[in-house]
């Protein structure tokens, strides 16, 4: 995502999570997610896998690479999987043998088991400004479905690749929307050739938030607002979403592509951020989010693009706490990495809504209680050390004590981070020590608290 390229303050970039709905015109409507990892606290993907399955109405979702162990994940859930060829791999898979190989290596052994059905061709390089890599996209495109079709799996996984805003020079209003001169004749319009003849979808990712301000905060989030007038269609635009796809259409249709299915590749908003951009709090992203879900799937469409539903996926799965830039890049997540929800949008089935909280933001999935009759629990000081702190874990489970719990699979493993692995670990050896404060010194990084810090299944 390279917000430098965006053109317009009313347009932008990102989106992906999935719920089946009725058919009604073109592609289904549907929910799914953006599952990005550059985070370093991030659950098991078989984990995260069998949570969406089980806990969530959320039965697509979006990889940013061909990660093996992501993709097996996935196996035998039925969830949509999307997978993605890095960027700096598009100019060798203009080549058939390479492409056959990447098929082989990456996608023939884990189909049908997971339910891949879309390759996704890097991201955004039309705002890479790469000539080599703008210039082998289509051919790679091309020769990967060729690919496809010698492996039989081409009515199975659709080819595309998804574009920022920052394609269109014009955008405002929506009915004047135009590609860049240039990319419309030699990249585009090749680009949506091979679109219609593969019956695969052209991939956007919109970003009302990027492209608001403190008096189009309203426009943005779906709230009532005087709207926005196109002078040209004589249409009031009510959301700026509705504004970014019909500009899309209008581009695509000057090409004589109108035909060709819209799919909302990438969006969020973040619920934290710096304090010089509005609308960064839950509240605010919950109503986007939330607006965002009931709008793309009413079957009401938007102005130039009537009674339609629009598949399309959120961003993201997880806050990503190793993610560079200002603070809204690490907090687009719908979930903690302990998968209890940043807010509420709806996503939880009923079933997960009476365990999980919705709207609490600490990790801790339940308010720790103040200890019975003076019993005390052993856990790290606020400021302790991480590297500490994983030395208390060694040196409690290198001594014999039960640390099942923490484990893959137990009962205590998520959050999968030092942190919470710690409390864990030293908590049972100052217990097994009798609760003596200084069972609980552990090199001054542990405090002794009566508030217990058990959660869930998770038992102190």
């Amino acid at each position: 995502m390279d917000k430098a390229q965006i053109p317009l303050p009313t347009f932008t970039i990102l989106l992906l999570v999935v719920v089946s709905i009725s058919l009604i015109h073109g592609s289904e409507g549907s929910i799914g997610v953006n599952y990005g990892t550059v985070a370093n606290n991030l659950p098991p993907p078989t984990h995260v896998a069998h949570f969406l399955l089980e806990s969530t109405i959320i039965n697509r979702v979006r990889l940013f690479d061909a990660d093996p162990k992501m993709i097996r994940a996935f196996a035998h859930t039925g969830i949509a999987v999307t997978v993605t060829v890095p960027n700096d791999q598009i100019p060798y898979l203009t080549k058939l043998n390479f492409a056959e190989q990447w098929l082989k290596n990456n996608i023939q052994p884990y189909t049908p088991a997971t339910n891949i059905v879309r390759i996704l061709v890097g991201n955004e390089i039309l705002s890479t400004a790469s000539k080599l890599l703008i210039a082998s996209l289509v051919p790679a495109m091309q020769t990967l479905h060729t690919a496809l079709v010698g492996a039989s799996l081409d009515r199975r996984i659709q080819v595309s690749t998804p574009h920022s805003l920052g394609i269109l020079s014009s955008s405002s209003p929506p009915s004047s929307g135009k590609f860049h001169q240039g990319y419309d004749i030699h990249v585009l319009k090749p680009l949506l050739s091979f679109l219609r003849a593969t019956k695969s979808p052209f991939l956007i990712n919109p970003y009302p938030f990027f492209g608001c301000s403190p008096e189009t905060l309203d426009y943005a989030l779906f709230r009532p607002n005087s709207g926005v007038f196109d002078e040209n269609t004589k249409i009031v635009y009510t959301n700026m979403l509705d504004g970014q796809l019909d500009a899309v259409f209008s581009a695509m249709k000057l090409l004589g592509f109108d035909d060709v299915e819209i799919v909302i590749a990438e969006t969020g908003w973040p619920s934290k951020g710096d304090s010089s951009q509005v609308g960064v709090d839950s509240q605010s992203a919950a109503d986007y989010n939330m607006n965002l879900m009931r709008h793309v799937t009413s079957c009401n469409g938007t102005p130039l693009m009537p009674n339609r539903t629009f598949e399309t996926y959120i961003f993201a799965l997880f806050n990503e706490d190793l993610k560079q830039g200002p603070t809204c890049e690490r907090n687009f997540g719908l979930f903690h990495p302990n998968m209890t929800p940043v807010y509420d949008v709806g996503i939880l089935r009923s079933t997960a809504r009476s365990s999980i909280p919705t709207s609490n933001p600490t990790p801790k999935v339940e308010t720790p209680q103040r200890a019975p009759e003076g019993k005390r629990w052993c856990v790290p000081k606020t400021r302790a050390d991480i590297e500490a702190l994983q030395r208390n874990i060694d040196y409690v489970c290198g001594m014999g004590f039960n640390c099942e719990a923490i484990q893959e699979g137990g009962s205590c493993f998520l959050p999968n981070t030092v942190r919470a692995h710690a409390a864990y670990a030293m908590n049972v050896y100052y217990q097994a020590m009798g609760r003596h404060d200084y069972a609980c010194d552990f090199i001054q990084t542990g405090a002794v608290t009566d508030l217990d810090p058990s959660y869930g299944k998770c038992k102190y």
